[in-house]
């Protein structure tokens, strides 16, 4: 007999409720070799809310020559069916990404920016303090039109071309974000290298730095195993916003080390497991990753969906 559902037994400290950001549809499809049709990545997008996913991102306008994957940002969005009370963020890279996110209607964007001097370079063309003069004039701009902006923070936890990154330096560079004007930041293990104790001491270190962590997500990769851990360690922390990728799909196409996200069904498991609420429905979660399998032509990393599918 296969169990549907985990027990429940909760352990003391943890958030009642957590929000769980759905990076599938941009951060999960981003890397995949094939095109996948536009009809399908709507689809994908529409069977996630049905699902109880709050926050779903939806897709990114950089240069299609960066991304050729998500080149189609804008038909994505033409024909969504959008529900209220539901956020659909779209990723911007710069001013011309956010002119066109908001002739699409968008209310909720996302800007990138690299916790190490390396990736700033290769992700952004520009050094580690020449970052945030690029993104200012878009956060302005984005809170002039009554959009909230998230700030992505990558390779908190190392970098694979520096290596080690100090606690310090990911501080201050949350700090800068804040300052711009980001309501949020997401802590981002790029490369899967983080372990607990390194996410409690960077989140202590954010504490003692006068970072209330409401405002603060984290988003792990799984490439040595230890997204779940990571999770829990941070929700033990305070943290209430987890990111993670319907399937476990994923990467960076700018950091090949970088495997999959965390996946959806997989934490979902733990939380309910846990007793905290995430109001997503676990079942059509499976099933709608089960689709996407199928659209892939590939199992689906999530060991959540295999166990429940197989």
């Amino acid at each position: 007999m296969t169990l549907r559902s985990p027990q429940r037994e909760p352990l003391p400290g943890l958030p009642p409720e957590v929000v769980v950001w759905e990076v599938g549809p941009r951060d999960g499809l981003q890397n995949e070799p094939g095109l996948v049709p536009t009809e399908a990545k709507r689809e994908l997008v529409e069977r996630l809310v049905a699902a109880g996913l709050p926050v779903v991102e939806v897709t990114s306008f950089v240069r299609p020559e960066w991304v050729p994957q998500l080149a189609d940002a804008a038909e994505v969005l033409a024909g969504l069916h959008r529900r209220d009370g539901v956020r659909y963020p779209v990723l911007v890279p710069n001013e011309r990404g956010l002119v066109r996110a908001l002739d699409c209607g968008v209310r909720d964007v996302a800007v990138f920016a690299s916790a190490t001097e390396s990736f700033a370079r290769r992700n952004l063309n520009r050094g580690l303090d020449e970052q945030y003069a690029m993104l200012a004039p878009v956060v302005a701009a984005s809170l002039a039109a009554g959009v909230g902006v998230r700030g992505y923070l990558s390779m908190c936890f190392g970098d694979p071309w520096e290596g080690h990154v100090p606690v310090d330096q990911v501080v201050r560079a949350v700090a800068r974000l804040l300052e711009l004007g980001c309501s949020e930041v997401s802590l981002g293990d790029t490369i899967g290298v983080g372990t607990p104790g390194h996410v409690r001491t960077l989140l202590g270190g954010l504490s003692a730095a006068g970072v209330d962590l409401d405002v603060v997500g984290v988003h792990f990769h799984d490439t040595y195993g230890q997204a779940l851990a990571n999770t829990l360690a941070a929700l033990e922390a305070g943290v209430r916003t987890v990111d993670s990728s319907a399937g476990g799909l994923g990467g960076c196409p700018y950091a090949k080390s970088a495997t999959g996200n965390l996946a959806t069904e997989d934490l979902v498991w733990m939380l309910d497991g846990l007793g905290v609420r995430t109001g997503v429905d676990l079942e059509r979660l499976v099933a709608t990753s089960s689709w996407l399998a199928g659209v892939l032509g590939r199992p689906s990393p999530s060991r959540v969906v295999r166990a429940l599918t197989g």
